[in-house]
């Protein structure tokens, strides 16, 4: 599983991710499963620049839907608690929503008590593996079938996030012999984003990870490798998405691995 888009890794509370059943891969990128026990008045910030997917989450009180985001978000976290959550593939957005693009950088409750009933019970026992297990039937019986569309969704999502040599629309429009304008629809229709979003956003994760992980490497040959036209062009872009330079953030990452 990729491990990109969790920007302070050595900040994070008991944190994994779990692969799907073979029965909801077509559904479901990954689950994560986040867990804390923070001191009384004290809290955590997690932040991360997430996967351009909407994710389902779990919590003790509720299911929450949160939607693509377009810039850094975080999460405070305070006192005892858990989250269940499912990285969704594009063929499961018609599950959760019917319009993706509403629900960008949006997180809010979704009614679903059958969902959270299933998987707050294993929880509520410490069982992680049988939370995920519960998130499998739930998806399995909720969308049986994955139509032709959703599964070419999931495809050319999935080259894009995959394949650094996919740097403008027309590249993964090629790669799967269909039109931009094909391209633009599906991603538009699954996500709720561009196509040239999710390049973006690939390109950014990397970007944050090398920049956290070769500590030597300068910023412009990481711009360099990851296809930027320039160094100019990769601050400019971490800038308008995380709030701050590659160069803070290297100072940052590098600070909270130290703690």
């Amino acid at each position: 599983m990729n491990p990109r888009g969790v920007l302070y890794p050595a900040a994070l509370p008991v944190f994994e991710r779990r692969p799907p059943a073979p029965s909801v891969t077509a559904l479901v990128r990954w689950f994560w499963v986040s867990q804390w026990n923070i001191a009384p008045g004290r809290s955590s910030r997690q932040e991360v620049l997430c996967f351009p997917a909407l994710n389902l989450v779990v919590e003790p009180e509720f299911v929450g839907l949160q939607g693509a985001t377009t810039v850094r978000s975080h999460k405070d976290l305070a006192g005892t608690g858990w989250a269940v959550g499912a990285l969704l593939r594009p063929a499961a957005t018609a599950a959760v929503t019917d319009d993706p693009a509403a629900r960008l950088d949006d997180y809010s409750p979704v009614a679903l008590p059958d969902l959270h009933a299933a998987v707050a019970e294993p929880m509520g026992r410490g069982d992680i593996p049988g939370a995920c297990a519960a998130f499998e039937s739930w998806f399995a019986a909720r969308v049986p079938t994955v139509p032709d569309e959703a599964q070419l969704a999931n495809r050319l999502v999935a080259l894009i996030e995959e394949d650094a040599a996919i740097a403008t629309v027309e590249d993964a429009a090629a790669a799967l012999a269909m039109s931009p304008r094909t391209a633009q629809r599906l991603t538009k229709r699954y996500v709720g984003l561009p196509p040239l979003a999710l390049i973006h956003r690939r390109r950014l994760q990397q970007a944050a990870e090398r920049l956290r992980l070769e500590a030597g490497l300068p910023i412009a040959t990481i711009a360099a490798e990851l296809g930027y036209a320039d160094q100019a062009h990769l601050i400019r872009d971490f800038r308008k998405v995380l709030g701050f330079t590659p160069g803070g953030y290297r100072t940052t990452s590098s600070n909270s691995q130290s703690l």
